[in-house]
């Protein structure tokens, strides 16, 4: 191994997943992710409960990165972990282990905005994959954000669209409650899809103005459409299930493209990169790289494991924050709430 080799350890706690990475340079040589399966009896993330599944994991998911990327804790040049934004309780479990090792292994800290992570996972040296060049648009879709970001560099972006009220992700996730989907619903809502008829059933695409979003509207409309079906049809949702979904995802798909041509037409940028969480579903990766035979942009699709919450897109951050000295001493704080 280079002696100029820069060993990240990477921790991410924002909402109900446990995660560590280990990186050399921005390469990823191990990514663990344990998951919060208690939430699924409650229909969504319970907070409290989120936070003491946490505790109880951090220590050996840390541990397990490690060991995978066959790295020892006395190699390690940096401890980079998610700042915020996420749930208060979650995020201060990493912040406070992150802190404490640092401080016992006397190496630097670096804090890490989880949005900007998701956007620049697409740095991450993967073979087969791509990586964008300064400027592109970034499609930012999650449970709590739907954003595209203007990024001229590593830390240099600008938000020049995002939602007025519900994320992408909630309009996935509260249509699928409003059929009797179990929790996580955007993933079924996908896979049903697949099989349905997209033009079936339409839905009116709220008019806002600019590059922002609204997806408030839609959720209610889809939910007096279920009620108003299932009142004629009590099996109504079982019977239509494929096409109820295929609608709804399509819906959403062209609120999200009509938005992304506007801002490509704006900018004159046709680099298009996704993150983010919804951003594993298939529909939305279908029509963005068929865009760049529709409309001539180069569209830049995240590896899977990198889309949905996970350490190594933390990491990746921490590498070039590293490279630059962007470090932080222990008065740092966690942020529910977060600048972008």
């Amino acid at each position: 191994m280079l002696h100029n080799d820069v060993f990240i350890l990477a921790i991410e706690s924002s909402c109900d997943d446990t995660a560590a990475a280990v990186l050399r340079n921005n390469k990823v040589l191990s990514n663990v992710v344990a998951g919060q399966k208690i939430h699924e009896e409650y229909g969504g993330v319970v907070p409290e409960l989120a936070s003491r599944a946490h505790q109880q994991n951090i220590v050996p998911v840390v541990d397990m990165a490690l060991k995978r990327a066959n790295v020892n804790k006395n190699q390690l040049s940096a401890i980079a972990f998610t700042q915020g934004p996420g749930l208060m309780g979650s995020l201060l479990v990493g912040t406070s282990f992150a802190k404490s090792l640092s401080l016992s292994l006397n190496i630097p800290l670096i804090a890490v905005n989880h949005m900007h992570a998701h956007i620049l996972a697409h740095f991450i040296d993967e073979e087969g994959f791509n990586k964008p060049e300064f400027p592109f648009l970034a499609l930012t879709i999650s449970g709590g954000h739907t954003q595209i970001v203007k990024v001229n560099s590593f830390f240099n972006m600008e938000i020049i669209g995002e939602t007025t009220d519900d994320a992408v992700g909630e309009a996935f996730d509260k249509s699928a409650k409003i059929m009797g989907l179990p929790y996580p619903g955007g993933p079924l809502i996908d896979k049903f899809a697949k099989e349905g008829n997209p033009k079936k059933y339409q839905f009116t695409k709220p008019k806002v103005d600019g590059l922002n979003f609204s997806f408030s509207g839609l959720k209610t409309q889809i939910l007096y459409f279920i009620q108003r079906n299932v009142l004629e049809n009590p099996n109504f949702i079982e019977e239509n299930k494929a096409d109820i979904c295929a609608s709804i995802q399509h819906t959403i798909i062209e609120i999200l493209m009509e938005k992304l041509k506007m801002a490509v037409a704006e900018t004159g940028i046709t680099q298009i990169a996704i993150g983010g969480g919804v951003s594993a579903n298939s529909g939305i990766r279908e029509t963005l790289k068929n865009a760049e035979g529709k409309y001539g942009w180069k569209t830049f699709i995240p590896k899977f494991e990198y889309t949905t919450d996970n350490a190594a897109m933390i990491g990746i951050v921490g590498y070039q924050k590293y490279l630059e000295n962007r470090f932080n001493d222990a008065s740092i704080v966690s942020k529910a709430r977060i600048e972008f």
